[in-house]
């Protein structure tokens, strides 16, 4: 089976891995190219094609898929099927009818829910208890085409959107091995997906990072999950800018959004709600993160302090 595929960030090189691994003819993989990163804007290649040529494969960056060379090219390769995998780029109709099984996507939510460019991340924030991983037959709408394979997992009530993501990318390669094995014996039984809106998860954006205390400490706990490691939740402690890392749900309870009610190894902040939540972790600008017991060695936050002000 001849194969193209067609992904960018680390989530796409666990599928990869797991596709190479397995015995199959990667003929090309695309990728977006390099970007400058950092402070320094030191141009840096995205993981699939550090994984890629590290592989021994041939590496395509194309800055659109728009053009006839490349439109040209992937139809030169007669590819049994398209692989993609959180590639980032719209794909045309030519494409994705260019390839004898057409183009299959591996997308972390359960679709239809969570359509979109940030199913985790969006699932976490939104209090899911279950998420999983599709695998889906790729059409013009944005994760709008029949699902091939699907596998559920359950959401843990402490679970950051970073170590959920690093479950899904093995799931997501492992279903996609199982959906190429029946794509191959002719197993395959898709399935339409229903019409309506059932939640679109959109783009991550730095704006959601202010921690709004007047929320319940669910709401709360779980906005700081979702956003883990990036962008990171924040919030104003002392004047100072700090992102929060890592939350736990705490047995106390208080009576001012944002009040501090307890300092000692945890910084224990009461919500909307009247319950609290415990900082177990966090950064301040220009520092490593740390864990909150270690900032409390040498800094004072005096209880009754309100944070976000």
């Amino acid at each position: 089976m001849k194969i193209i595929f067609m992904g960018t960030p680390d989530f796409a090189v666990e599928c990869l891995r797991q596709t190479v691994d397995a015995g199959y003819d990667i003929e090309t993989v695309f990728t977006q190219p390099d970007k400058p990163v950092g402070r320094k804007r030191i141009l840096t290649p995205p993981p699939v094609k550090s994984f890629a040529l590290g592989r021994g494969l041939s590496v395509y960056q194309p800055e659109s898929l728009k053009d006839a060379e490349t439109v040209d090219f992937i139809k030169s390769i007669n590819a049994d099927v398209i692989i993609v995998v959180a590639y980032g780029k719209i794909l045309s109709s030519d494409i994705l009818n260019s390839a004898r099984y057409g183009c299959i996507n591996v997308h972390a939510s359960l679709l239809p829910k969570y359509r979109g460019a940030a199913p985790i991340q969006r699932a976490i924030i939104n209090g899911e208890k279950e998420t999983g991983v599709s695998i889906m037959q790729m059409d013009e709408g944005i994760d709008t085409g029949d699902i091939l394979f699907s596998q559920s997992t359950p959401i843990g009530e402490n679970e950051t959107s970073s170590e959920l993501f690093d479950r899904l990318a093995v799931m997501g390669g492992n279903a996609l091995l199982k959906t190429l094995g029946a794509l191959e014996n002719g197993k395959l039984n898709p399935t339409k997906q229903p019409d309506g809106d059932f939640g679109y998860a959109e783009k991550i954006t730095k704006e959601l990072c202010p921690i709004d205390w007047n929320k319940s400490a669910l709401q709360v706990h779980n906005l700081v999950r979702g956003l883990q490691d990036s962008p990171c939740a924040q919030t104003v402690i002392n004047g100072k800018i700090f992102k929060i890392h890592k939350t736990v749900l705490s047995l106390k309870t208080g009576n001012k959004a944002g009040e501090i009610v307890d300092n000692k190894d945890v910084i224990t902040v009461c919500c909307g709600d009247g319950k609290c939540v415990d900082i177990t972790e966090l950064q301040a600008q220009g520092k490593n993160r740390m864990k909150t017991a270690d900032f409390l060695r040498g800094n004072k936050i005096e209880i009754s302090s309100v944070l976000g002000e």
